[in-house]
């Protein structure tokens, strides 16, 4: 199969996907198209929770604010997987989570002779991840117009920092729940019947059912990190915060 992941919404989509129709019978899976628009860092991040749930498979992903410009496109192996998109860090957390012990390959995509300047994933990235398709990912390395590279955009998301009781960490993204996903791991709030946020005390809770509609909590979050929430409401607007803020925790 190949997968599909834009911040695109329509009709865009439709465009790469009857591209790829014409040279591969791949079946097309749609990941997301509202990944919110040019924030390269929360599509990574929810693409390292969601595409290592696939079989093997070429994962087209373009989040490309920098299209048109010399930014490089790239075709990466990890594992029994190949991701193709643009060169901005948007692969590589996936591409790592997906990677066997040989670690993640590489190659830069030759799109010199796009039809156009603004819309790759139909004329660059959406080609090519259908060849890719058809050769298979052991033989990405020997498809024309890609070339090894160990030159790219290597986005990691940002550690926190841990002390006895506290904790300094940073939204990392808010689903379309309102849920407030932090990077501090869960493990922080482990047996903590409270935490304050930012100075504010809030339960710390299992699930959000475990609290009355309405009122806040602080949750571990399906990947394994603290979330702020509102049963049946927004975490982001009750505690202020918004992808990229730092957050402070104590127990």
């Amino acid at each position: 199969m190949i997968t599909l992941a834009s911040d695109f919404g329509t009709p865009y989509p439709a465009a790469m996907k009857g591209v790829m129709l014409r040279r591969t019978d791949a079946r097309l899976v749609d990941v997301a198209h509202d990944f919110p628009r040019q924030d390269v860092r929360a599509a990574a991040f929810w693409l390292r929770e969601v595409l290592p749930q696939f079989p093997p498979a070429v994962h087209l992903v373009v989040v490309d604010p920098g299209v048109g410009t010399d930014r490089a496109a790239l075709a990466v192996r990890a594992g029994d997987h190949a991701l193709v998109g643009p060169d901005n860090g948007v692969l590589v957390p996936a591409a790592r989570e997906l990677a066997d012990e040989s670690g993640l390959d590489a190659f830069e995509v030759d799109d010199e002779d796009a039809a156009s300047s603004t819309f790759h994933g139909r004329d660059v990235f959406a080609p090519a991840a259908a060849r890719v398709h058809e050769v298979g990912v052991d033989a990405l390395s020997d498809l024309d117009g890609v070339a090894p590279t160990d030159e790219f955009v290597d986005l990691r998301f940002p550690d926190p920092v841990v002390g006895d009781d506290e904790v300094t960490g940073e939204i990392l993204a808010v689903d379309d729940f309102g849920n407030a996903v932090t990077n501090v791991p869960g493990g922080f709030v482990d047996g903590a019947d409270e935490a304050a946020v930012n100075g504010e005390r809030a339960p710390v809770a299992p699930s959000y059912a475990h609290v009355e509609a309405g009122q806040r909590l602080v949750t571990v979050g399906s990947h394994g990190n603290v979330e702020l929430a509102v049963n049946r409401g927004r975490g982001d607007e009750a505690f202020a915060v918004a992808p990229g803020d730092a957050v402070r925790l104590e127990t």
